[in-house]
This record gives C-alpha cells, structure tokens and sequence, in this order.
C-alpha cells in the first residue's frame, strides 16, 4: 500500500536479524546493535541500487515508519545518526524511563507470554493474532500462519528482543521530525506509553479509537491516510495533529 500511494519514494522494508527472511540469525539484545545491523542491511542493498545511495547522502535524510520495537528501533537511530533521519511515525512504541513495565507490556497478558513458549508454531501465530489485533478478520489469520511456518521467530530469539526492548530508555528529545500514532484498543501497550511520550516531548499523538497493537493489520486505509496527509503537512504547526482521529 506504501508504494502505492508513495509511487515516486524509494520504500525499503528491513528486518532485524530473527525475523522474517532473517529468521536464522541470532537477534541482538540490545536496541543500538539492531541499529547497526540494520544500517549494514541497508549497506547490502545498496550495492544493488544506487537509488538508496543518493537517499542516505541526500541532507534531508531518510523518513522512518516503525511499530513497537521498531520505534525504539528508530529513536536510537536518529540519536546515533542524527544527520540520516529526516522524520520518524512511531507506532504503539513505548519507553522504559516514561511508563513502567506493566504499562509497556500489559499484565493481562503475562500469561499469554509465557504459554508462547510452550506451543506449536501454529498455535503461537494465532494467539499473537489474538494478543495484537482487534478489527482484522479471521481468515488473515492462515497467511500469518503460512509466514510462520515459512520464517518460524524462535523462542530464544523472541526473548532476546523482548529483552531489549525491557531495557531500552531514550533520554533526549527525537532530533528528526516525529509524529506518535497510538491504538486506543491496544491490548499489548498500554495507549499511556504513547501518551506520557507525546507530553514530554511535545510532539503531535494520533489516536485510533478501535485497533489493536497492529494497527497496521487491523486498518492499513486509515493508517495510510495519516501518513500521507503528516507528509502534506509538515510545515504546519504540531497544534494542528493533536486531536482525536477516527
């Protein structure tokens, strides 16, 4: 859909070691080495296009769209590599010095993480389904299963992530334009993470009042119409995003 509605920008999906095509990989336990595993994964492609060469030189950097994890992800980048970061749309993120644990990982769903690691990967797909959206429909549930079977996350790799995300902080305001989404439904993150973030960083918060933790998954139209009109409007004063949006 990205492509789609951004015909003339250069969309680039990486994944942290562990995941996806990746799956065989060792996970990094910490957020600044998934950093720069991803900034070598970037490297990589670009020796097959120079089109990602003259993106990462140019002076006004790269836009990041990042859920979860891959927001904390994304604030370190720009804290590291200040100057390859134009912008960054944070999904659902979290950080350990603004909400307390049990915030950033429900206590509802304690019991969920734990059984994780003790099913089929089938049935692991399926309470994640369960665990991280609210409105998608059934039946996307057997192409999570057939990307589960196809790049299996393993246990030791999905605790060395939820490790690093736990101790993650970012004790500074993000140096790149930055705009918070929150899914007011989240059943993984408490919406308060996204909250107490947007407060003390000043920063602009969109709210969806009925997706889940993929907010991605559960309504890519409304995500997709943010995104572009934040692009559109960048100039405009932060004052103009902090609303609630259907």
């Amino acid at each position: 859909m990205l492509k789609a509605t951004f015909p003339k920008r250069e969309i680039i999906t990486l994944d942290i070691a562990g995941n996806g095509p990746r799956y065989r990989e060792q996970s990094a336990t910490s957020v600044s080495e998934m950093v720069d595993d991803l900034r070598c994964q970037l490297s990589a492609y670009q020796s097959h296009t120079n089109r990602l060469a003259e993106t990462l030189s140019a002076e006004d950097g790269v836009d990041i769209i990042a859920i979860s994890l891959g927001g904390m992800i994304a604030l370190e980048w720009m804290h590291k590599f200040p100057q390859e970061i134009h912008s960054a749309i944070l999904i659902n993120s979290s950080l350990g010095n603004y909400s307390p644990f049990y915030k950033r990982l429900k206590w509802q769903q304690y019991k969920n993480i734990v059984r994780y690691f003790f099913i089929s990967e089938q049935k692991r797909e399926a309470l994640i389904f369960a665990m991280t959206t609210r409105q998608s429909p059934p039946s996307i549930i057997n192409n999570w299963i057939k990307w589960r079977v196809a790049c299996p996350i393993s246990a030791s790799n999905a605790l060395r992530q939820l490790y690093a995300a736990s101790r993650y902080q970012y004790a500074v305001v993000p140096t790149a334009i930055t705009l918070l989404i929150g899914s007011k439904q989240d059943a993984l993150v408490d919406i308060s993470c996204s909250k107490a973030l947007a407060k003390a960083w000043n920063i602009p918060l969109l709210l969806h009042t009925e997706a889940g933790h993929d907010l991605p998954t559960d309504d890519p139209d409304w995500l997709i119409d943010k995104i572009q009109l934040y692009y559109q409007r960048q100039a405009v004063p932060d004052k103009e995003y902090e609303c609630e949006m259907n």
